[in-house]
């Protein structure tokens, strides 16, 4: 009979890179076991000893904050949005707006949960007002090439937008059956009439 296999273990990393890697495979292992994770458990998302964690933090909750902080870190996001092809058409374009703000709402949404967290701890504020207001300019001047087509400014549809997106992706308020980026998209462009602006209502 072969021995058994081991589970592989990850290759050297300079320091920088080693605490990267145990940050992410920590938010990994929230986000997959929905709870906050043992350190023998981030060990083997992270495919290391577990006496590598402590060669890096000087706790587990020491780790575990960090992965917070990553999970509330709006750069990753902004550069999701910043990626967005400029050449699309408006509504590959707008469905690609939406997936990204769905995808940050989600992780938040889950990080919080898994942790039993109700609001960001007081040290992971949420993103400064210069931040806000980049971000919200990203995610305006991806709609505003179109303005002249809407019936509405590019600022509102982006607040319809966050909106929309915000309700029809919370777990608890869609049932656990979120709406797909492709589903919000169409209401905010077509609505929910089969012949817009044709209705006996």
């Amino acid at each position: 009979m072969p021995p058994a296999s081991t589970p592989s273990r990850a290759p050297a990393l300079a320091p920088g890179e080693r605490r990267q890697a145990l940050i992410e495979a920590t938010l990994r292992a929230i986000l997959e076991l929905r709870t906050s994770p043992s350190t023998r458990q981030i060990a083997a998302a992270a495919g290391v000893a577990e006496g590598t964690i402590f060669r890096v933090f000087d706790t587990k909750e020491e780790l575990i904050d960090a992965a917070i902080a990553q999970a509330f870190d709006p750069e990753p996001f902004a550069e999701q949005v910043a990626a967005i092809d400029p050449d699309l058409t408006l509504r590959p374009r707008l469905e690609a707006l939406v997936a990204a703000v769905q995808d940050r709402f989600r992780e938040v949404f889950d990080v919080m949960a898994a942790l039993g967290l109700t609001s960001p701890p007081d040290e992971h504020p949420n993103a400064s007002q210069t931040q806000v207001r980049d971000i919200t300019q990203r995610l305006t001047d991806v709609i505003r090439p179109d303005a002249e087509a809407l019936r509405v400014t590019p600022e509102e549809v982006l607040k319809y937008a966050r909106l929309l997106t915000f309700s029809g992706s919370h777990p608890e308020l869609t049932d656990e059956n979120p709406l797909t980026p492709a589903e919000i998209t169409s209401v905010l462009l077509d609505g929910l009439l089969i012949e817009p602006g044709v209705t006996g209502c």
